[in-house]
Formats: structure tokens, sequence, C-alpha cells
């Protein structure tokens, strides 16, 4: 099964005067730290409310320094419940985003024609038809035939 997996980050950003510069620089800094790796994690601005339901900014702004609420989303494929694809989406984000909170806010399943618009790399998806793949596949007409994989057959 496929699911994507939205993660809220709390990036610190510093030395900044407003909301918006903060958010700016937040997405930034994330960006950087993603790429080129996992360029294809998608990031928004969070949401935050405040204890009565009121819709307030994505960062926080003190003497300075700010913490800004992003939302990573990101696709994960073959997993075999939601559990494992948050587990994943976690680490491989996480792996990147050193020092930076992480927290898993939701899994949705996602059918195979949604997640082959959403622009993953070719490592993130099944290959195209003709490259080599670790596993054989009967769709794939041009799968194994190179013979020089190394332990793909079982």
């Amino acid at each position: 099964m496929d699911c994507r997996v939205v993660v809220e980050a709390a990036v610190p950003v510093y030395d900044v005067d407003t909301a918006d510069e903060a958010v700016r620089i937040a997405i930034s800094k994330t960006g950087e730290m993603l790429n080129p790796d996992l360029n294809y994690v998608e990031i928004d601005t969070g949401t935050r409310t405040s204890p009565s339901g009121e819709q307030l900014d994505p960062a926080f702004v003190a003497a300075d320094e700010a913490l800004v609420a992003l939302e990573l989303r990101m696709d994960v494929f073959n997993v075999d419940r939601g559990e494992h694809a948050s587990r994943v989406a976690r680490k491989e984000i996480g792996q990147r985003l050193r020092n930076i909170p992480l927290k898993v806010l939701s899994v949705t399943e996602i059918d195979s024609a949604e997640s082959d618009r959403t622009g993953e790399p070719a490592a993130a998806k099944e290959p195209p038809a003709g490259e080599e793949t670790s596993e054989t596949d009967p769709d794939a007409p041009e799968s194994g035939a190179h013979g020089d994989e190394a332990g793909g057959e079982s």
C-alpha cells in the first residue's frame, strides 16, 4: 500500500524581525536541509490555533528569534500499514533535519494513480519500463533482461 504522510516540524529561526520573514527563512532552511536527497518532500506552512480556537500565524517571534510550524508532506510506497509509513517518513525526514522536533500529523492511504501525479523521482517509485529492478516484475518487459543484476532473483 502507498501512503501520504504529513509531518509537523518546529523550525527555529534566528535574527528575524517579522513572522513573514521567519516563515520565508524557515522554508528556505528546511528546503536546503532536505535537498537534494529528499526533493520530493513538499513543504508548507503549518497551522496553529489558540486554546480558544483562533487561527494563529505559523511563526512565533520573540526577542528576534522565531519558532516556525511547517508541514512536510511525503509519499511513502510499498508499506504494510500506516504505522510503517509513519516510521519511514519520520526516519527519512529526521535524518536530514537534525535537532528539529517532528510530529506525525496524518497518514492517509493513496491510490497509485494519485501517487503518479506527485512528481517523485524514480527512486521513490517503481522504475520506468526498460530499467533494471532488484525484483522480478511481470509487468516490466525488460526487467532482469540485462543479466548483470546482483542478487535480484529469489
